[in-house]
């Protein structure tokens, strides 16, 4: 067992999909996986592993922001094999090419952090990307389920109220496509960890039109997202 998560070896699968809420942790398991065992439930951060279609998966919450996901992915891949996490979550979009219940899969993820300049001594401005792979197969099955999923840069940052809406603007000028908390660490822990990581991210807000979607208009988009990302990591 580690600091955070209370599983023994073996209770975790290989692929790991990663909600920011452990309650839809929780809604995963128990919506889309056959018998699904709850491995861990400290801090209540739920992690649960099942069968989906043959496959063995497992689905862990991660918290909100890079610190809490940086935790759970760091011993997920470090003390528990995982090979492959999938974050599946909500993202602020930023650009006008979007349009909420849209799914945006993240190619890249630019930050505001210090995480990876703390990391790279303050030399390297490291660029955390997704595994080329596992992006293509959301893709594809995304077009397959009649979805369009926007393939672009995300921001993850480190404050969700922020003083600087006028930067959002900026990076939207650059192509960055929607604004999350969590996917530039959970790409560079899956590179240094030689796993395979992917953003997938259901706009729930819209930063440009100021709108967002109720919660339960939410929860019926954000099954979308979820049932392409199983689709993609069982291909």
């Amino acid at each position: 067992m580690t600091a955070h998560i209370s599983a023994q070896p073996g209770d975790i699968a290989e692929t790991v999909l990663m909600p920011g809420d452990p309650l839809r942790a929780k809604w995963i398991a128990e919506t889309y996986l056959t018998d699904p065992v709850c491995y861990s439930s400290v801090r209540n951060m739920y992690g649960f592993t099942g069968d989906y279609r043959g496959h063995r998966i497992s689905v862990q919450g991660s918290g909100m922001g890079m610190p809490s996901a940086s935790i759970y992915t760091h011993e997920l891949l470090a003390e528990y094999g995982v090979k492959t996490v999938v974050r599946v979550g909500s993202a602020g979009a930023i650009t006008e090419r979007l349009a909420l219940r849209d799914v945006v899969a993240g190619i890249g993820a630019a930050s505001d952090s210090n995480m990876n300049r703390i990391r790279f001594d303050g030399i390297v401005d490291y660029a955390p990307v997704a595994d080329f792979g596992l992006l293509r197969d959301a893709v594809d099955v995304a077009a397959e389920q009649g979805v369009t999923a926007h393939v672009g840069q995300l921001l993850s940052s480190d404050v969700f109220y922020t003083d600087r809406p006028d930067m959002y603007q900026r990076l939207a000028g650059y192509g960055v496509l929607a604004v999350e908390m969590e996917a530039a660490a959970m790409y560079t822990l899956a590179a240094k960890f030689g796993a395979r990581a992917l953003a997938l991210v259901t706009i729930s807000d819209h930063l440009v039109h100021e709108t967002h979607l109720s919660s339960e208009e939410r929860q019926s988009s954000f099954a979308e997202m979820v049932e392409i990302a199983l689709a993609a990591v069982t291909r």
